[in-house]
């Protein structure tokens, strides 16, 4: 399932089983496809399956891969021209399994244009901002962007895991185009520089 360099790779990045981050990302994935003509791809880290800390040397070390998930996740990252992290804000900072896929490699990050979205029922300020830090370590190029979709209270209680984006987030489709369209420049500017 390796991409052509050039796509957006969406990145789901919550394994709960009632967890709305495969949707949100198809939603982004969605939008994305309105305002550019690059293909964008979602990937849900569930379906990865990567192991946490399974790889015998440091990501930095090289791209000497020894299990088939981390070195399919690799393919996946080095092969898109960037990368849009869906995020939820589990408390107050974003999920391990997210954390555990980033520290998998290191120099498949390098100058990839990178948009966060958070969700939560605070928008997930507080796990956007965690997550620019880690990424801005390794060398990534950050949209200044950084939608945060508030999730309401009833689908926080309700924990079905059901939600329609464009019904939840109407008022904020228009940042998260922006976003996006932010980051398709950003990855233009690269291509062509």
């Amino acid at each position: 399932m390796c991409i052509m360099h050039g796509n957006i790779l969406v990145v789901a990045g919550s394994t709960r089983i009632n967890r709305r981050s495969p949707a949100i990302a198809d939603w982004v994935s969605s939008l994305g496809a309105s305002v550019s003509d690059v293909d964008f791809q979602t990937v849900d880290l569930r379906d990865l399956q990567l192991g946490l800390d399974d790889e015998p040397d440091i990501p930095a070390a090289g791209r000497d891969y020894r299990g088939p998930a981390t070195r399919r996740w690799s393919e996946l990252v080095q092969g898109a021209g960037a990368i849009v992290f869906v995020s939820p804000q589990y408390n107050w900072g974003y999920p391990a399994a997210l954390k555990n896929a980033i520290d998998h490699l290191y120099r498949e990050w390098r100058s990839k244009p990178v948009l966060i979205v958070t969700y939560g029922g605070h928008g997930g300020g507080k796990c956007g901002a965690q997550l620019r830090e880690v990424l801005g370590g390794l060398d990534v190029i950050l949209t200044d962007a950084m939608p945060a979709l508030r999730l309401a209270r009833a689908r926080i209680v309700a924990n079905d895991g059901a939600i329609d984006p464009d019904i939840d987030f109407a008022d904020q489709r228009e940042e998260v185009l922006g976003g996006l369209r932010e980051l398709v420049a950003k990855m233009s500017e690269l291509r062509a520089g």
